[in-house]
């Protein structure tokens, strides 16, 4: 039987901000032919982040070799790897004006190195390239292998950042098999003890049938797996054929979890129903380097 789609209520909002700097960014990133989270999921925080600077570029392909429920990258066979690619971004990176940068990516487990070298060549060409410029880079799991998480780690990104995405309980039913909850942690916890001075940041979705209580935990397990930034947003299901939305978690529970998540130590946090992975990533950055920031 068919799952009723929830209504959206008032407050998932998707505005697109009309700035004449938005429309700039906007139309130059179409111009370069690159690939960006920003434009290819529509996200609903693109102008805003366009106005304050900041761009979030997927690496590497628009072909997944995982195929999560709550994705809508495409699943399959990757074209092999732009070589060029690393360098052309770093130029666009400059022509833009922007100045910071998310370096994410599909997951690509069909090469020898999981695409860690390509993340490393990136960031490499970023720093040369645009010396001003901060990095994130926000990162498959890379199975996990501790030499390819430290060779990411080398090129000194000012964060580091790899996504739980879920609750422990849905990690199965809502991730790749290939994915996994403790894998995640493990993440996390490796790039801190490889790379200690660099902030560690991981990010979940709520709304696909997780309770409160589970929420917590995973704030917890985040934290203790060394992470100070986090980011709480709301789970919108890009098609009917991806995982359903359960529930629309209203702002003041939002409020709560970032609350719980200040509680436990960490250091930036975004929470609400329209955050996304890269919202505001530019201010745990700036905290780390006393600039002045905006408070979500």
């Amino acid at each position: 039987m068919k799952e009723k789609m929830l209504r959206k209520p008032e407050w998932i909002r998707t505005v697109w901000q009309r700035t004449p700097e938005a429309r700039r960014v906007r139309t130059n990133l179409r111009e370069l032919g690159l690939h960006t989270v920003c434009e290819e999921s529509s996200c609903p925080n693109r102008g805003e982040c366009y106005n304050r600077g900041t761009c979030t570029f997927l690496i590497m392909g628009a072909v997944c070799t995982r195929g999560c429920r709550f994705c809508d990258v495409v699943s399959g066979r990757p074209l092999p790897l732009d070589r060029d690619e690393p360098r052309r971004i770093a130029e666009a990176i400059g022509e833009l004006g922007v100045r910071y940068v998310v370096i994410t990516s599909v997951d690509r487990d069909d090469l020898e190195d999981l695409g860690a070298g390509h993340f490393a060549e990136t960031i490499r060409m970023i720093h040369e390239t645009c010396p001003d410029v901060r990095v994130e880079v926000l990162t498959p799991d890379f199975q996990g292998r501790r030499e390819l998480i430290g060779q990411v780690l080398a090129e000194a990104p000012d964060v580091f950042a790899h996504n739980l995405e879920t609750v422990r309980r849905l990690t199965p039913l809502i991730r790749d098999r290939r994915a996994d909850y403790d894998l995640s942690l493990e993440v996390l916890r490796t790039a801190c003890e490889e790379a200690p001075e660099i902030p560690v940041k991981t990010g979940i979705m709520v709304g696909l049938g997780e309770s409160d209580e589970e929420v917590y935990r995973t704030l917890e397990d985040a934290r203790g797996a060394g992470a100070v930034s986090i980011t709480i947003g709301q789970y919108l299901a890009p098609t009917p054929r991806h995982a359903p939305v359960k529930r629309y978690v209203h702002p003041d529970l939002f409020r709560a979890y970032s609350d719980a998540a200040s509680a436990l130590g960490f250091e930036h946090i975004a929470s609400g129903p329209m955050v996304r992975s890269s919202y505001r990533a530019e201010e745990l950055s700036k905290r780390r380097n006393n600039i002045p920031y905006e408070t979500p």
